[in-house]
């Protein structure tokens, strides 16, 4: 997994599950052009979509918002990119983080797998003031849903942008 993305002022933390092939090709998260994440996130602040490669500029469209990002697994073996074949995972230090933002309000899970994995390990471990969202997934594989269905869920996060 990446280093988490966060500062003092983060309200809401995002979790993936694990990066992709493509996130670990360019060393940053939602790499896959394919992914909805950056266009989503840009849908809903009403910033601009940041160039796929300006990994700053991804980071300051979350620190800018009160947005942390992190995946709920720190170590998988994974053939491909589907969350449905991951397997010998171990959890990244989500609750440990989550003690560290003074200001966090919210988590929320990218999708089914990340979701589970965040129940597994880390949802009694969270401080009763935090929300839990458990939202579908930016991933191309999750195709059922179009940007604008995604934005319709996702906007529960809206609450918590700074």
């Amino acid at each position: 997994s990446f280093a988490p993305v966060y500062d003092d002022r983060s309200r809401a933390l995002i979790l993936g599950t694990w990066p992709s092939p493509k996130s670990r090709e360019m060393a940053f998260y939602y790499g896959h052009p394919q992914n909805r994440f950056w266009p989503l996130l840009a849908a809903l602040t009403g910033e601009p979509l940041p160039v796929r490669e300006d990994i700053a500029a991804k980071k300051q469209l979350l620190l800018r918002h009160g947005l942390a990002l992190w995946d709920t697994l720190g170590y998988c073996e994974r053939d491909g990119s589907l969350d449905s074949n991951i397997k010998n995972e171990a959890p990244n230090a989500v609750a440990e983080l989550a003690g560290e933002l003074p200001h966090l309000q919210a988590v929320v899970c990218n999708g089914g797998k990340a979701g589970a994995a965040f129940k597994k390990y880390f949802a009694k471990k969270m401080p009763e003031q935090v929300q839990i969202f458990y939202l579908p997934s930016t991933s191309p594989a999750n195709a059922r849903l179009r940007l604008k269905d995604l934005a319709e869920h996702w906007q529960v996060i809206l609450q918590f942008l700074a």
